[in-house]
This record gives C-alpha cells, structure tokens and sequence, in this order.
C-alpha cells in the first residue's frame, strides 16, 4: 500500500502542522543542526515545565559564557567553544532534565549524577526541585574552560 503524503509509516496521518515529534520519555525530535536556531526549537518542543527550565538553563549558559557555540545532535542541544569541543549537553526523561557535562569530574564541586564515562557528571532537574542557578552557572563557567569533547 502506497504512503499518502504526510502520513507516518505506522499508517497514522499526522497534521502538517504538527510540532516535533516526542520520542521514547518526552525527548523532542529535533534535526541535527549548527546555532541556535535548532536549540530554540529543542527548548520550544521541550512538554511541559520542562519547555521552561531548558530556556533558564540556555539563558545562564549563554550569560555565563557569552560566545557559547550551539547545535543540536543525537536529539539534545550541544553547547561548546569554538575549537575546544562541547562542554555540556541536555535532555529530557519523563520526569526530567539530565544535563550532562562532559568533564564534570573536574569541575569543583563534582556535580551529583555519576556516569558509566569516567569523566562526565549528570545534574537531574525535576519540576518540584530548588534549582541552584548560582552552583549551575559556576559549574558552566568551569566547565567551558575545559577541552571539550569533540563530537
């Protein structure tokens, strides 16, 4: 059977004027790509409170390192220095926002989550949580310091 256009290939039509597409816990399908167009896109598709909280953590990050390089891979925006690789990524689960810096070992305090990599520490953001802005950007600031990793 021939796919009409703008019908999925589960067979269930979708509105051309549907938004992204939420994956597998809420994460936004966003196509790759370089600025901060596709972030802005990620931050709007983000369900929920979430939408919000992604746009406060893209406004410290840029307050914190104001010549932040962005991009959006693998579904999660990026954010890095020209020439010195990423330096912290994010994305959504159900319940909420796992923000991954990539040599989160070496930032001073270490943040929280542990990871299978040896360098990378997770922050989790949940809707109800008090959201320490001044510990995030300084983990921002130290962590853009750092050589990133190049992906």
């Amino acid at each position: 059977m021939a796919k009409r256009q703008g019908q999925s290939a589960k067979g269930a039509a979708r509105p051309a004027t549907a938004g992204p597409v939420l994956l597998s816990g809420g994460n936004p399908q966003i196509a790759k790509g370089e600025g901060n167009a596709p972030v802005q896109a990620y931050i709007a598709a983000m369900p929920g409170w979430k939408s919000e909280a992604g746009g406060r953590l893209d406004a410290l990050i840029e307050r914190a390192v104001p010549d932040v390089r962005k991009a959006v891979k693998w579904n999660s925006p990026f954010y890095g220095v020209e020439g010195e690789g990423w330096f912290l990524s994010f994305h959504c689960f159900t319940k909420y926002i796992k923000v991954a810096f990539f040599r989160g070992i070496s930032l001073d305090p270490v943040p929280p989550g542990q990871s299978k990599s040896k360098d990378t520490r997770y922050l989790d953001i949940h809707e109800d949580d008090q959201f320490d802005e001044a510990q995030f950007t300084e983990w921002v600031k130290q962590a853009s310091r750092l050589p990133g990793e190049r992906m």
